[in-house]
């Protein structure tokens, strides 16, 4: 893992360095700008995690205050989404063949105590292979085989193999549900289109749609409370890796998740073309690994800190209905590590305590989660002036608003609403200086309205929480619907769905319900 941090920092130091120049442009002077949200739905958000794995997280796995701080919507943070590894590593050189308790030949056992955690606090827990087992491979061994010798293999999944890897995915799913935890979803790989030196396998995206198209069916959904099944997972969530899958119909009916990392691309680049077959076919989308600055020597600026905020707006705009960090724990992180070389003035790496990107991510997570998102008039300024962002979302009685301004002027937002709201609620985060970076504020009205102004300081990161009147159209809509009998789908851990698919719950307005799967 400790590689992957060096490879991926000197290949992304230049674009890290180009985002925070675009970041800086600056507005001439301050004014009002207007933002008009609309009726048109966009995606569901199933929410917000960061991942379980090694190096800052050690011992592996098994200290569990970073999910205590981070998960369940008592937290501060609100995370409900963890990543963890499925290990290719023998715990030994014996192969157990029990399968009880702690049992296993392989090492899995680390994330168990903070996956138990998340699933206690409703969250949900995914598994991504970095490798198959060694024995599976061209190269014979768990490790990419990526080394200065010209002439080393590239490790790839051997063919005569791809009926192995389906059971040996259900036997880590057997593994974990032994010892208390059901596992929502796994995923083919982790970048498979990244040749590295540490644990890892190459697959061309036709090597994932065979896979996937002849040998998905072996993925025990039934045993194992309708696990979903995540692509795999590109380096910079390209189409390559996603079109094929959904262009396939037998592999369509497979994946329940389309998912990719962000290196090297921002959100409205790749990871947005990337999403359109996906959401067309009414799958999710996840971004599952990105660390915005996890090359610099210090804690980041608060200007860093906003840089983001702005990812996270973005791949809400480029249609993500996921949204998983790297490390939980990092000094460029959400928890402190104690490494008191990363101090800043008074801004300290303390272990154990919340980092101020924990707090940026909170506007997301405690109260993005479970909510769809709703179209603007802008999504972002370019050009001269530029240094704004927006979106919006409706969650059940609430609307939604968030704006960032990473420019040095203040601006009043008067923004145009879809529906009447009655009262609000304005949190703010605007520097690093504090431990509880939202600091909140109600939003006064004389009477209901559906066009509200409200400030937007400068170097800022605002959620502007509406209540919805209940008197207005916006109910009444519901009501009709509801009226007409149609029926409302929601998956397994009671979010609603766009339209059925997978293994999925459809809920009549008289209360009945049950459970169905459709392709």
């Amino acid at each position: 893992m400790k590689q992957l941090f060096t490879l991926k920092t000197r290949k992304f130091r230049r674009l890290a360095g180009v985002l925070l120049a675009l970041a800086t442009v600056t507005a001439a002077e301050a004014g009002t700008i207007n933002l008009t949200v609309y009726k048109t739905q966009r995606q569901t958000i199933t929410g917000f995690g960061a991942a379980c794995c090694d190096g800052a997280m050690c011992p592996y796995g098994t200290d569990t205050n970073p999910v205590k701080l981070l998960y369940g919507a008592e937290s501060k943070i609100g995370l409900n989404i963890m990543r963890m590894e499925i290990s290719p590593n023998f715990v030994g050189d014996v192969i157990v063949p029990e399968w009880n308790n702690y049992d296993t030949p392989y090492d899995w056992k680390g994330s168990l105590p903070s996956a138990k955690i998340v699933k206690q606090r409703g969250g949900i827990v995914f598994g991504t292979p970095w490798s198959p087992p060694g024995e599976y491979k061209t190269n014979g061994s768990a490790n990419g085989g990526n080394t200065e010798d010209n002439n080393a293999v590239r490790a790839k999944l051997r063919e005569d193999c791809y009926e192995k890897f389906f059971p040996w995915l259900n036997t880590f799913l057997s593994y974990m549900k032994k010892n208390g935890v059901n596992v929502d979803a796994v995923s083919l790989q982790n970048e498979p289109d990244w040749w590295v030196n540490y644990s890892g396998c190459l697959y061309d995206p036709q090597d994932l749609v065979k896979l996937v198209k002849n040998h998905a069916d072996q993925l025990d959904r039934e045993t194992y409370n309708g696990v979903k099944l995540i692509s795999g997972e590109s380096l910079g969530f390209t189409q390559n890796y996603t079109d094929p899958l959904m262009n396939d119909t037998a592999c369509r009916k497979r994946i329940d998740i389309v998912a990719g990392h962000l290196y090297g691309h921002a959100p409205l680049q790749y990871m947005k073309e990337s999403a359109k077959l996906p959401t067309k076919y009414g799958k999710e989308v996840w971004m599952t690994e990105h660390s915005v600055t996890d090359n610099i020597d210090h804690l980041p600026n608060w200007h860093e800190q906003l840089i983001f905020a702005e990812e996270l707006n973005e791949c809400m705009l480029a249609g993500c209905t996921g949204y998983i960090y790297w490390y939980m724990r990092a000094h460029w992180a959400f928890v402190g590590t104690g490494e008191t070389k990363y101090n800043v003035g008074t801004m300290k790496n303390t272990k154990n305590k919340l980092l101020p990107r924990a707090f940026v991510m909170s506007h997301f997570s405690k109260h993005v989660t479970g909510s769809t998102r709703l179209t603007t008039s802008r999504d972002k300024t370019s050009g001269e002036g530029a240094g704004f962002e927006y979106s919006a979302y409706t969650k059940g009685d609430s609307l939604i608003v968030m704006a960032i301004d990473t420019t040095k002027t203040g601006h009043d937002l008067k923004i145009t609403l879809p529906y009447t709201v009655k009262s609000g609620t304005h949190l703010i985060s605007t520097g690093n200086e504090t431990e509880n970076l939202c600091q909140e504020s109600p939003i006064t009205l004389d009477e209901p309205t559906n066009v509200v102004t409200v400030p937007m300081p400068a170097h800022s990161l605002n959620t502007y929480i509406f209540m919805i009147d209940q008197g207005s159209a916006a109910i009444g809509e519901v009501k009709e619907k509801a009226a007409a009998g149609n029926p409302i789908y929601y998956d397994l851990h009671g979010r609603k769905l766009h339209s059925p698919h997978g293994v999925c719950i459809e809920r009549y307005p008289n209360g009945t319900s049950r459970k169905i799967y459709v392709d």
